[in-house]
C-alpha cells in the first residue's frame, strides 16, 4: 500500500493530538505538545456569565496555544465523574472523553478514592506560585481533603446574603435570626431544593450554626452519630419551612431561579455563593439598585473551586496548558471583573506587579449600585462524606416536590 505525500503530511500533523511526549519540568514541551489538541472541558453550564467567560478562555488558548477548547456544559459535575468511572470500568485507560473538569468537594473525593485523577501536576504549573500557597493553605485543601497536586485552584466563593433595602430595614444576621425574620415576613425567603448545590450548601451552613458537634463535621460522617449531630437542623427546618415562599411546598431549582424571584419582587432576601453576584446582577438590571449584600455575623461557608484532569484524558498537555492559563493574572482579573463574571481570584496580590494589580481594581459602576460586602469570617467546608447523607435525610423528611 502506498500513500501520497499530502496524506503523509496530514497524518504527521495529527501527532501532537495523539499524545506527543512532554515533561512537566519543561513547560515549553507541555505547550508544544498541546498545540493542535482539542480539550473537552466539562464545566457547569447553568450561568450565561460563566459560559461567556469560558468562551473567552477558548478564544485566548486558541490564539496563544492553538488549542481548541470545547465547553461541555453539564448540569451536575457528577455527570462527568460518572462518565470517567464508567470508562475505567470498561478498561478505557487512554482514550477518555473528558480532558478537564471543574469540580470540588464531594466529586473530588469520589475521583480521588477511585483513582480517576491524573497527577500530581498542579503545583508544577508556572502560575501556581502566584497563589502564595504558604500564606493561603485553602488552595491546597478541598472540603478538608489535601489536594496533593491533583487539581488546580482557579476561583473562590463564599455564601453571601442579599436583600432589597427598599423593603428590608434590618436583615437577619444569623441562622437563628433568619427564622425569626422569616416568621415576621412569611413567603419572602426560600432556598434551592437539595441536591442543587446552593440548597445543600444552605443545609451545611445551617447545620454548622445549629449543631453542638461542629467538629464532627470535619471528620468522615461514619465516625459520628449522624442523628445526634443533625437533629437541630431538622428541628429548625420544620419550623422554617411553613414560613418560606410557597410555604415550603416547592423550592427553586437553583441560584439563578432564586435570583429571578428576587428580581421579580417575590422574595426580599436571598443568598448566593458568589459574593459579587448581587452587584453583577444590579449591573445587568436583574436586581434593583436598592439591593445590598452582607455576611452573617458568625461567618459563612467558603471554599476554593478547582479544575482536575482525569487519569485517562486524551489531551493532558492541552488540559495542563488551559489550567495554567486560568491562573494567569490576565485570566483571573477578567474573571473577577463584575461587568464580566465577578468570580473572586485565587491569586495573592502580593505576588503580582503593580501593573498586574491594577487590573483587579473594583468596577466603579458597582460602587454606585452595591458596595462590596465585608466578607468577614470564612467557615471551612465540612468533610465531603456528609453531603450525600444530608441530602438523603432531607429528601426523606421533606420529599422531592
Amino acid at each position: 500500500m502506498t500513500y501520497s505525500r499530502g496524506l503523509l503530511v496530514a497524518a504527521l500533523s495529527l501527532l501532537p493530538t495523539m499524545g506527543q511526549a512532554y515533561e512537566l519540568s519543561d513547560w515549553e514541551s507541555v505547550t508544544e505538545a498541546a498545540r493542535g489538541q482539542t480539550v473537552y472541558w466539562n464545566a457547569w453550564g447553568g450561568d450565561p456569565r460563566t459560559n461567556a467567560y469560558i468562551d473567552w478562555v477558548a478564544e485566548q488558548v486558541d490564539k496563544r496555544y492553538a488549542i481548541d477548547l470545547e465547553h461541555v456544559k453539564v448540569g451536575d459535575t457528577g455527570e462527568a465523574v460518572t462518565r470517567v468511572l464508567a470508562e475505567k470500568a470498561a478498561g478505557n485507560d487512554e482514550q477518555g472523553a473528558v480532558d478537564l473538569i471543574w469540580l470540588n468537594g464531594e466529586n473530588f473525593a469520589a475521583m480521588k478514592d477511585n483513582d480517576l485523577l491524573y497527577g500530581p501536576w498542579a503545583e508544577q504549573l508556572p502560575h501556581f506560585p502566584l497563589t502564595a500557597p504558604e500564606q493561603n493553605p485553602e488552595v491546597r485543601e478541598d472540603f478538608t481533603l489535601p489536594v496533593e497536586g491533583y487539581e488546580a485552584p482557579w476561583g473562590r466563593a463564599q455564601i453571601t446574603f442579599y436583600y432589597d433595602s427598599a423593603r428590608v430595614d434590618a436583615p437577619p444576621r444569623s441562622i437563628p435570626a433568619l427564622l425569626d425574620w422569616a416568621r415576621a415576613h412569611p413567603g419572602r425567603f426560600t432556598y434551592p431544593q437539595p441536591p442543587a448545590f446552593l440548597g445543600t450548601t444552605f443545609l451545611k451552613q445551617a447545620l454548622l450554626a445549629l449543631t453542638e458537634h461542629r467538629e464532627a463535621l470535619y471528620a468522615p460522617v461514619d465516625e459520628a452519630d449522624f442523628e445526634s449531630v443533625t437533629a437541630p437542623l431538622w428541628a429548625y427546618l420544620d419550623r422554617l419551612h411553613p414560613t418560606l415562599w410557597r410555604e415550603g411546598e416547592s423550592f427553586p431549582a437553583g441560584g439563578p431561579q432564586m435570583r429571578q424571584l428576587m428580581g421579580d419582587g417575590a422574595l426580599s432576601l436571598a443568598f448566593t455563593f458568589t459574593p459579587s453576584a448581587p452587584a453583577a446582577a444590579v449591573l445587568d438590571y436583574q436586581l434593583p439598585p436598592t439591593t445590598r449584600s452582607y455576611i452573617l455575623d458568625d461567618g459563612t461557608l467558603g471554599n476554593v473551586h478547582f479544575v482536575a484532569i482525569p487519569f485517562n484524558a486524551q489531551h493532558k498537555a492541552g488540559a495542563l496548558t488551559v489550567a495554567n492559563f486560568l491562573l494567569s493574572p490576565e485570566a483571573q482579573a477578567r474573571k473577577q471583573d463584575l461587568s464580566l463574571w465577578g468570580d473572586a481570584t485565587v491569586l495573592d496580590m502580593s505576588r503580582l506587579s503593580p501593573k498586574q494589580r491594577e487590573a483587579f481594581a473594583r468596577d466603579g459602576r458597582a460602587a454606585e449600585s452595591l458596595p462590596p460586602p465585608s466578607l468577614g469570617e470564612t467557615l471551612r467546608e465540612p468533610h465531603p462524606s456528609w453531603i450525600e447523607p444530608l441530602e438523603k435525610a432531607w429528601r426523606q423528611r421533606y420529599g422531592a416536590q
